[in-house]
């Protein structure tokens, strides 16, 4: 199957990417490192009077009208940026929290890791984050906290995580997954030792080709898990796109060498907001299960 964006949905990443360029480049990235705290609240604004967070809610209910994929798209464009902030909950609670749609309420919630992003900050908490605990997350633009006890006790009768919540965290690796790649490939077009730029030795070149393909598997398999919506290829979008991310920012910093960990690359930075959004939902495991659960069902 060949799969091609539309040109409405071109035009929506186009628009998105342009907005971010504008009000969250690497000036600002590197702003909000140095000093953390709520998300902006005029940019927080912006992306709901574009639409971001009411991307999938009816027209009629004052949204967009448009679908999965559509959310997607902008989701990918928010992780290329490292854009902070609950995001995802957000989004999700468009429709049904006031305000969350236009960005005018920030909402968290109770992740399925008992991990709770923002907590301090957000307007509205979904779940219950009763004796929550301040962790030291090892992203500075994702303060955490982390309620006691295992999921099972915590909510014994609650569902899994929700499938869009896991697709769209995978959407925002994609991004993060497709802006190490490209960081890699530009330093390794300019960086020169012995003469010549580091891309024309062997061992460089291969791992920028290696993180191009995880990229571009990723890619389809989130492309494609947006279009069926099928939990499995949501699980398998899941994986795929967490490995990207997570590999494919340690690649780049080989390739960047000691200058990806300083504080004025973003290198690290791709790195340790991947490690965070891998248990945002759920643990990979939990993926890996009912993957190999279906596996099992269709073969026996």
């Amino acid at each position: 199957m060949r799969f091609q964006l539309t040109e409405d949905q071109r035009a929506l990443r186009a628009g998105v990417r342009e907005l971010l360029a504008r009000r969250f480049g690497p000036r600002e990235l590197r702003a909000a490192v140095g000093e953390p705290g709520r998300p902006e609240k005029g940019l927080w604004r912006e992306l709901g009077a574009a639409g971001f967070f009411a991307l999938r809610l009816t027209e009629p209910a004052g949204g967009v009208g448009l679908g999965l994929p559509e959310a997607v798209l902008a989701f990918e464009e928010a992780g290329r940026v490292l854009l902070p902030g609950p995001l995802v909950a957000t989004h999700l609670a468009a429709g049904e929290v006031p305000g969350a749609a236009t960005g005018e309420t920030v909402v968290t919630d109770v992740g399925g890791c008992g991990l709770v992003e923002w907590l301090t900050v957000a307007d509205v908490v979904r779940g219950d984050a009763a004796g929550a605990v301040p962790l030291r997350s090892v992203d500075p633009l994702t303060p955490l906290h982390r309620i006691p006890g295992t999921p099972a006790d915590r909510a014994p009768e609650a569902p899994g995580a929700d499938p869009v919540a896991v697709l769209l965290t995978a959407a925002e690796q994609l991004g993060s997954a497709t802006r190490a790649c490209e960081l890699a490939a530009q330093h390794a077009r300019t960086r020169e030792q012995f003469g010549r730029p580091i891309g024309a030795f062997q061992a460089v070149k291969h791992l920028c080709a290696e993180m191009l393909v995880r990229t571009e598997t990723a890619r389809a398999a989130v492309y494609a898990a947006a279009v069926t919506a099928d939990p499995a290829d949501i699980d398998t979008a899941r994986l795929l796109a967490d490995d990207a991310a997570v590999r494919g920012a340690r690649d780049c910093l080989q390739v960047h060498g000691g200058m990806g960990f300083t504080w004025e690359f973003e290198v690290h930075l791709h790195l340790k907001r991947a490690w965070v959004r891998t248990h945002r939902t759920s643990e990979a495991t939990e993926s890996e299960e009912r993957l190999a659960a279906e596996l099992f069902a269709e073969t026996a």
